[in-house]
């Protein structure tokens, strides 16, 4: 098989267990994923990692992701400075991470996706993040993760495979039901440090 063949396989495959697991995700009901939502918090409120940690990106869950949106609050009273992602409006496919307060007004972008609005001297780059949590579509024990294929954060964080620094620590959050067995990876990914779901929380170097 030549790598052509190879790689529209792996393609193929990666684009058929997206289109699966979404469809999953979307069929939870409003009860699922308030009570999915909550098991996580509590994996999360209870985490040292996040304790440690000052300068925390997170998300808002949109197409049946997760949310972690109630850790605003309850971080935001620990004194912890908070971020979103945004896409750059003018740098095609980037992320930036602008702060947000428990005052900050939030609008939805060309996906649908409420995020702040973009101030550019403002936010804070991507290296200078103490952690990031992430959503995904899949993942596997070993720390492997697919997203929803736009690159978004691969492109946010393809530092960290030219450096041995751990900052930011990315972790990534979702429903038990997205593990896998094993992901096929490409040589942009970039490994996590853990995965939080609502069941389990998975740290792959003990793998």
């Amino acid at each position: 098989m030549d790598i052509l063949t190879k790689n529209s396989l792996i393609s193929l495959k990666k684009k058929t267990l997206r289109t699966k697991v979404r469809a999953q995700r979307r069929a939870l009901s409003p009860i699922q994923q308030k009570t999915a939502s909550a098991l996580l918090h509590k994996h999360l409120e209870r985490s040292l990692i996040l304790l440690r940690t000052t300068h925390i990106a997170l998300y808002l869950g949109t197409d049946g992701e997760i949310c972690p949106k109630a850790l605003i609050s309850h971080y935001l009273k620990r004194k912890k400075k908070l971020y979103l992602p945004i896409v750059h409006p003018i740098k095609k496919n980037h992320l930036v991470f602008c702060p947000i307060t428990a005052k900050t007004k939030l609008k939805k972008n060309n996906f649908g996706i409420l995020e702040p609005d973009f101030r550019s001297n403002s936010c804070m780059l991507p290296s200078l993040l103490s952690m990031v949590l992430l959503p995904l579509v899949a993942f596997d024990a070993k720390g492997n993760r697919m997203g929803m294929g736009g690159g978004y954060y691969d492109r946010a964080f393809e530092f960290k495979q030219k450096t041995s620094r751990n900052s930011p620590i990315l972790v990534g959050l979702a429903h038990e039901l997205q593990k896998q067995e094993q992901l096929a990876t490409e040589p942009w990914d970039i490994p996590l440090f853990a995965i939080f779901t609502d069941q389990q929380i998975y740290r792959p170097e003990k793998v």
